[in-house]
Parts: structure tokens; C-alpha cells; sequence
């Protein structure tokens, strides 16, 4: 038996109708990791002055850029039309973090 290629893992543990839709969430995760990297030495130049790069900065960062990914990969999934998958990828991502203790047996 042929093992399935990973686009086609991507596709099924995603649960994405078509070879298009994993290329375009792949895209989505890229342009997001790169706005990320784009927009962080202005953040920390603004956290920090013209150093930029305090401890209380890249702390601040680390505490403010969590939100803001998760805007921005919204904005990217709406904008290259997967806006519903990244919308549910949000919110099973929360889940997980926020709910951990509550589906543990006491």
C-alpha cells in the first residue's frame, strides 16, 4: 500500500476539501510568521527606544505578539479566503490552552 503524500496528511488532519486549500493555508501561515518577524524591531524600538532590545522589552514583546499573531493570521486567512479555517484553528487552539484543566479526571 502506498503511503499518502504529505500534502495529502495536511489535507486529512486538516480536514481541507482540496490540494489548493493546504497550499493557501501554508501561505497564510508564511506571510503571518513574516509579518511577525517584519513588525518586531519596530515593536521593540517602541517598547525599548532606538536599543531596542531590553529585557523588559522582549518580555513585553513576547507578552503582546501572541495576540497580535493571532490577529493577523485572521487577517491573512481573510484575505486569501480560509478565513473560516483559521477561525476554527483559533478556537481549538484557546480551547486546548484554556481548558486543559477541565477535561483532566479529578
Amino acid at each position: 500500500m502506498e503511503q499518502a503524500s504529505w500534502m495529502e496528511r495536511l489535507k486529512q488532519r486538516w480536514k481541507l476539501g482540496s490540494a489548493l486549500q493546504v497550499v493557501m493555508v501554508l501561505i497564510v501561515f508564511a506571510c503571518t510568521g513574516f509579518t511577525v518577524l517584519f513588525i518586531k524591531k519596530p515593536i521593540l524600538n517602541f517598547l525599548a527606544g532606538d536599543e531596542g532590545n531590553s529585557t523588559l522589552a522582549s518580555v513585553l514583546y513576547y507578552i503582546f505578539i501572541l495576540p497580535l499573531y493571532n490577529v493577523v493570521l485572521l487577517a491573512y486567512g481573510f484575505l486569501f479566503g480560509q478565513f473560516n479555517f483559521f477561525w476554527e484553528f483559533e478556537k481549538r487552539s484557546f480551547n486546548r490552552i484554556f481548558n486543559r484543566k477541565k477535561n483532566k479526571p479529578s
